[in-house]
């Protein structure tokens, strides 16, 4: 079994089959995204596989909406288990969207995943950490709070006996320094092995946090950073 992991697909398929959200006005390099993301996934992930999607799934605005991508999705090989990212507008209560996937596609929210009995993954959508750009006491401060809480509600439901603890986010952990934040604090106290995230893109990816830090391995897993080859995170004999 190997666990894999890639976000921000940004898909947005129609009836006929196209994308009625183009990505490449963003760059080069997000030209035919979903046919390369089609053709890498396919290369590596087998049927026995996870692979981790921390968010910015879809462009939906609802859940009838984004059934062709979740579709797309549930076509390639592997099971996916499914994080809220900041663009999934189409996400709905937790009880819904599990009614409108796939049998192949989980979600994680305030919850564990153990898989094969030994590795747990836990995480939550995440926000701005103060210190970055845009961050407003006002507004932001309570939200910060909220994910922070949500995280912990996670790693709690983590069984005793977990050999490996991967936290999946969708924004980065910390700010753009990477300074050490609550998100980090929590994951040294429950002992977790790795972290992956994503939302980072186009030149905003030299703010990464890459590698091992406090601990802890970080994988920046953004479609476009991998250009839309799913990262191999974990793997069990």
């Amino acid at each position: 079994m190997k666990i894999f992991a890639i976000e921000d697909t940004h898909l947005s398929f129609n009836a006929e089959g196209k994308e009625y959200k183009p990505m490449n006005i963003f760059g080069d390099g997000w030209e035919e995204h979903a046919n390369r993301l089609r053709e890498n996934w396919q290369a590596v992930v087998g049927a026995e596989d996870y692979v981790l999607l921390p968010g910015d799934i879809s462009w939906a605005m609802d859940l009838s909406e984004a059934e062709l991508d979740f579709a797309f999705i549930s076509s390639l090989p592997g099971k996916k288990l499914l994080l809220r990212g900041n663009h999934d507008l189409w996400w709905d209560t937790v009880s819904k969207v599990k009614k409108a996937l796939p049998p192949d596609m989980m979600v994680l929210q305030n919850d564990c995943f153990v898989l094969e009995e030994r590795l747990a993954v836990c995480g939550t959508r995440g926000w701005l950490c103060p210190g970055e750009q845009g961050f407003s006491d006002a507004h932001d401060d309570k939200i910060y709070a909220r994910e922070i809480g949500r995280l912990r509600l996670s790693l709690e439901k983590i069984p005793a006996n977990i050999e490996q603890r991967i936290v999946m986010m969708h924004y980065p952990p910390v700010n753009y320094k990477a300074e050490k934040t609550p998100f980090i604090e929590l994951m040294e106290e429950f002992g977790v092995q790795t972290c992956i995230y994503g939302h980072l893109h186009s030149h905003a990816h030299k703010f990464a946090l890459l590698d091992e830090k406090w601990g802890i391995n970080f994988h920046l897993v953004s479609g476009d950073y991998l250009q839309f080859r799913p990262k191999l995170i974990n793997e069990w004999i």
